[in-house]
């Protein structure tokens, strides 16, 4: 059986769903109930692959909310992300994946010198980040988005904004190694990590955010954008592919120009529909078909049967485990979200 441990996009998010999933004791708490309140399984979701094979998982709500990062509690952001791994394993789920601000928290706080949880002690094997899968998904909708524009890979430049991180790392070792891009700009705010990542290439430029976005005829947005900064993005080309890898995706909303393109990145359609609820609570477009990719990881390791924490750790994901989770990911169904 696989899990996904994740959460909801605000309070006022929580508050709605908590509401329509039957749980009426949430719906009008403030952030103090949420800080307290613990993991809940709250969907039972099965899905068939177009081998024909079915398999069962849960959904289990963490109870964080971004808010608790913003009002400095921090504690209590950790803590949700280790109970929901702790409830996940008691219940005997094989492998769960950890969803969006999860895997950043775990990572970010190194919640993986916090093995005992109560009376469990956590098994990192039966957990995974997901981020192989998204990063594999974000540069499969480079390569088939920018074909579908008439943007030539060859010839374009492509800006990745987060390029230090998990994902971002990733998706500029597979544009080096497996496309054919003209030319590389790495964006992120450390820069000796920046220069690491250069030297690991042997390309790539290195710059600001501001400097690189009028000269990207693609842009991979797989960083938070920090609050209260405020991009010009008429400054963007004409044509211009931005994928929104980031969560919540906001993107969209922020810009709405003649000739750019906004892709909700990391989003992946099934091809047949999926048994659940919560895809339809988090505005999925097609909830019955579309989910984020780093859920659809611990799908195909239960497909598999590879329990293992297959993406896991800062900066450890190789393009031959991309191109491994691709093939799985092609056998059972999925494919890249390409509307814009």
């Amino acid at each position: 059986m696989f899990g996904l441990i994740g959460h909801l996009t605000s309070l006022e998010h929580a508050q709605a769903v908590a509401k329509e999933l039957g749980y009426p004791e949430y719906a009008d708490q403030g952030l103090d109930f949420w800080c307290s309140a613990p993991p809940q399984i709250v969907d039972t979701i099965k899905v068939t692959s177009i081998t024909g094979q079915q398999i069962e998982g849960r959904y289990v709500e963490s109870c964080f909310l971004p808010e608790m990062l913003a009002n400095r509690r921090i504690k209590a952001a950790m803590r949700k992300i280790l109970n929901a791994m702790a409830h996940a394993q008691k219940h005997s789920i094989d492998i769960t994946a950890l969803g969006g601000f999860s895997s950043i928290i775990f990572e970010n706080f190194n919640l993986q010198q916090m093995k005992q949880v109560r009376n469990v002690k956590l098994q990192f094997e039966r957990f995974t980040t997901g981020n192989t899968h998204t990063a594999y998904i974000i540069c499969r909708q480079v390569e088939q988005a920018s074909q579908k524009l008439g943007i030539e890979l060859s010839k374009a430049t492509v800006a990745v904004c987060g390029a230090t991180g998990d994902i971002g790392s990733a998706i500029c070792r597979w544009l080096d190694a497996r496309t054919d891009v003209g030319e590389l700009l790495l964006i992120a705010r450390n820069q000796e990590r920046l220069k690491e990542l250069q030297g690991e290439l042997g390309r790539g430029k290195i710059l600001g955010l501001e400097e690189a976005l009028p000269l990207a005829d693609i842009v991979v947005w797989v960083a938070s954008m920090p609050k209260g900064v405020e991009i010009d993005f008429t400054c963007l080309r004409q044509p211009c592919l931005l994928i929104d890898g980031g969560y919540p995706k906001n993107l969209g909303t922020k810009i709405q120009r003649p000739g750019v393109y906004v892709l909700n990145g990391g989003i992946v359609e099934h091809s047949l529909d999926i048994e659940w609820r919560i895809m339809q609570i988090v505005n999925m477009d097609v909830p019955a078909r579309q989910l984020f990719a780093c859920f659809a990881e611990s799908m195909l390791l239960e497909f598999e049967k590879l329990y293992t924490n297959f993406s896991w750790g800062r900066n450890q994901i190789t393009v031959e485990k991309m191109e491994q989770i691709g093939q799985v990911s092609v056998k059972h169904g999925f494919r890249p979200l390409l509307s814009c």
